[in-house]
């Protein structure tokens, strides 16, 4: 099917915390899909109740966190039956509300890091995870190491968002499975310099080293992809979505998140990932909005 005659409406910027990663995302995959002679015109989505064009034929959506990846603007877009990008309403759900994801990932045979709902009173074993159940990029994030650091780093999250996620650390290797279509792309291994891979080490370019792809042997590489895809399917995703995971000294892959809607920004993995599979970014969005169509027919 070719879309280019129909009136494509990107939706960047939205009302999260990731609202500067998505104006870059947004206005990346515009300039690409207009490259490939689509009609194309962007908004900037700035409330909930935004009005989108009448003229509006499809979707694609450039939001990322609250209001973009966790299912109510999918839920809004089925309604008015308007085919968009990326998974649909139930998904963005399942994905985006950590305790659903573990509890799902795990009825479906795949290892997450153990973890429960922080609580005032909860003793901490440190080292540990903090942060937020329903938000996206490690936005809120933090690593305790020391039990001196655990005032911090719970008022840091907590400024953030609640609920809160506590979750075992588990040391290894961190890397990152894009997945497009049905099928894995080469892993990335991230490695932050001078800190943990936060926000600003995600988005900030020089402060973390990506290796694409990763440098582990042929057998591993295949079992963090097999693991990044039963996570992809346990929560239902379709048609792409990033799998972020821990290689532990043991080899076996360790699911952190999935992310529904990944950074589409010249620093995100997904376009790297694609690029060393020989698909270019404007390949890869044209790609990315036709197979949305035609999933939802």
């Amino acid at each position: 099917m070719d879309l280019r005659a129909k009136h494509t409406l990107v939706l960047k910027g939205g009302v999260s915390a990731e609202r500067a990663v998505s104006l870059r995302s947004g206005a990346a995959i515009a300039a690409a899909l207009r490259s490939r002679g689509f009609t194309v015109s962007e908004l900037d989505v700035t409330t909930r109740d935004f009005q989108l064009p009448a003229d509006t034929d499809l979707v694609f959506i450039g939001l990322h966190g609250v209001f973009g990846e966790d299912g109510e603007l999918q839920e809004r877009l089925e309604r008015e039956k308007i085919p968009f990008t990326g998974s649909g309403s139930a998904a963005s759900r399942n994905a985006f509300d950590k305790l659903r994801a573990k509890s799902l990932l795990l009825k479906n045979g795949v290892k997450v890091a153990a973890g429960e709902l922080w609580k005032p009173a909860l003793p901490l074993t440190v080292p540990c995870v903090l942060k937020p159940v329903a938000e996206g990029s490690s936005v809120g994030l933090s690593i305790v190491r020391a039990a001196a650091d655990v005032p911090r780093a719970v008022a840091a999250s907590l400024a953030v968002s609640k609920p809160m996620l506590v979750e075992e650390f588990i040391a290894g290797r961190e890397v990152t499975v894009g997945i497009l279509g049905d099928a894995p792309l080469p892993v990335i291994e991230v490695e932050p310099k001078g800190g943990d891979f936060d926000y600003a080490h995600k988005y900030t370019a020089g402060l973390a080293v990506h290796t694409c792809p990763a440098k582990f042997a042929a057998a591993l590489t295949a079992r963090i992809q097999h693991v990044a895809l039963a996570a992809h399917r346990a929560l239902g995703c379709a048609v792409y979505s990033r799998v972020d995971l821990i290689v532990p000294a043991d080899g076996d892959p360790v699911v952190l998140e999935v992310n529904t809607l990944p950074g589409m920004t010249e620093l995100s993995f997904i376009p790297e990932a694609a690029r060393a599979a020989g698909l270019e970014f404007a390949a890869l969005c044209e790609k990315i909005l036709t197979w949305s169509v035609e999933a939802a027919r």
